[in-house]
């Protein structure tokens, strides 16, 4: 016999809980369907825990600028704070029994298992059949993934699930992968003392980013030790007597240890995406401005390919629950999507870089202006990278986007994301006043590089 409920959602990721206990409040009986952490990946292996470890590698860098600053400093790193802050704090040693009892508190129904279509309007949990009245909600995420490179499947490389639960550093590590989750990580590590290169088969890291965000990050890791090598072919990797090595054509890397940060799949096989008219095997769940997949579908998160971010998942989740309840609201704009790399320097952007607007045949015009040149870097000086970027349309006179690299730049990203949003034209920008000295003014500089 099927249980009749109004609506099932197939992963508990922040989108997926935040739906699931929204519906339950708003008075739906809702199962909500786990088979990992409810949660998913970004409180107990991504934004939290690596955040964490962020924060404690940017307190030694930090300790590190006092000579000539502030006095005298001795720096000995230790990474046993920075676990126990992660298993105690941030996950609870990897327990969801918080999450789970504040998604139960809300009144939906929490089943374990693996969820999967098994007709319109219908789940399937082990020997659980659910029949929906109004549909089901999918937020299924993504896992990490490895290139086919020969050696590397069955080497004990880590991904970010098991970087996040080391107790010790490792003397050496190798990252393969120039991404987000591979600069990052790589920062952190050398920061806490291992011996750090990161290899990256594209020409530069953060591809998706400005070029000069690229190439300033590059600086920083090199001065601070860490190897980087971009452009290059990984051809293979072993693991013998503990140690992992790393052919690159002529070039040999031995390490300790090898984290694989190149990319991630939508979590789709064996979801019966076919009974309800989708491609498990595709690279995303295409949605409408609603977040409707097909009929009684909605997908939200990772798995619809507009953003993989916590956030973008949150926002999708809101919309999907007004339509669901038929409530009015606008739909879904990907405009001005913010994101943060949190290296230091930190990496904020928002909306297009240069070379995606030119892609998109918009016409525009780029005003530049460097961090260490505005009051607020000079004031700073030690640990003081960075740079503003504008990409302003020149037919309608607005940004379509920004990039926003210094000791604050996620923070100073704030202001460009409502300037892209709102389509707040340039010139009334160049009207705003600006706090002084503050990291932000340098906007100030950048709109007049701009109008050059």
């Amino acid at each position: 016999m099927a249980d009749e409920v109004d609506v099932v959602v197939i992963g508990l990721g922040p989108g997926g809980e935040d739906a699931a206990g929204r519906l339950a409040e708003a008075g739906l009986s809702v199962v909500a369907v786990e088979s990992r952490l409810v949660g998913g990946e970004c409180p107990y292996y991504a934004c939290v825990p690596t955040k964490m470890m962020v924060r404690a590698a940017g307190l030694l860098a930090e300790g590190g600028r006092v000579p000539g600053m502030a006095g005298d400093a001795t720096i000995r790193p230790s990474w046993a704070p920075v676990a126990a802050r992660i298993r105690d704090e941030a996950t609870d040693s990897w327990d969801d029994k918080v999450a789970a009892d504040r998604l139960t508190g809300k009144g939906a129904r929490l089943v374990r298992g693996q969820g999967r279509i098994t007709a319109p309007y219908e789940v399937t949990v082990g020997d659980q059949v659910f029949r929906t009245r109004r549909g089901i909600v999918l937020n299924t995420g993504t896992a990490p993934t490895a290139p086919p490179i020969d050696g590397l499947a069955g080497t004990p490389f880590w991904t970010n699930r098991e970087a996040v639960q080391i107790t010790e550093v490792p003397e050496s590590l190798l990252v393969l992968g120039g991404g987000v989750v591979g600069v990052e990580l790589a920062q952190v590590f050398s920061r806490f003392d291992s011996r750090v290169t990161i290899v990256e088969a594209g020409d530069r890291l953060l591809a998706n980013e400005e070029p000069e965000s690229s190439a300033l990050l590059r600086e920083v890791f090199e001065r601070e030790g860490i190897g980087v090598r971009t452009g290059v072919n990984v051809t293979g990797v072993t693991h013998e007597d503990g140690m992992f090595t790393m052919r690159l054509g002529d070039e040999t890397l031995v390490a300790d240890r090898l984290l694989v940060a190149t990319g991630r799949r939508p979590n789709l096989k064996g979801l019966g995406l076919e009974h309800v008219g989708l491609d498990e095997n595709a690279r995303r769940v295409p949605v409408d401005g609603h977040l409707r997949a097909a009929d009684g579908v909605w997908a939200i998160g990772d798995i619809t390919g507009l953003g993989a971010f916590t956030h973008v998942s949150m926002y999708q989740a809101g919309i999907a629950v007004r339509d669901i309840l038929g409530e009015a609201g606008s739909p879904s704009a990907y405009r001005a999507v913010p994101r943060v790399t949190f290296t230091d320097p930190e990496i904020g952007s928002v909306g297009l870089t240069e070379a995606q607007a030119r892609d998109q045949n918009l016409p525009v015009r780029t005003g530049m202006a460097p961090i260490p040149e505005s009051a607020r870097g000079w004031i700073h000086k030690a640990g003081n990278d960075g740079f503003i970027k504008l990409v302003e349309s020149t037919e309608w006179g607005t940004l379509v986007g920004a990039t926003s690299v210094g000791p604050t730049g996620g923070e100073v990203l704030g202001l460009l994301s409502v300037a892209v949003h709102a389509e707040i034209p340039t010139a009334s920008l160049r009207e705003m006043i600006f706090a002084y000295p503050t990291f932000h003014r340098a906007i100030e500089a950048a709109l007049a590089d701009l109008a050059d």
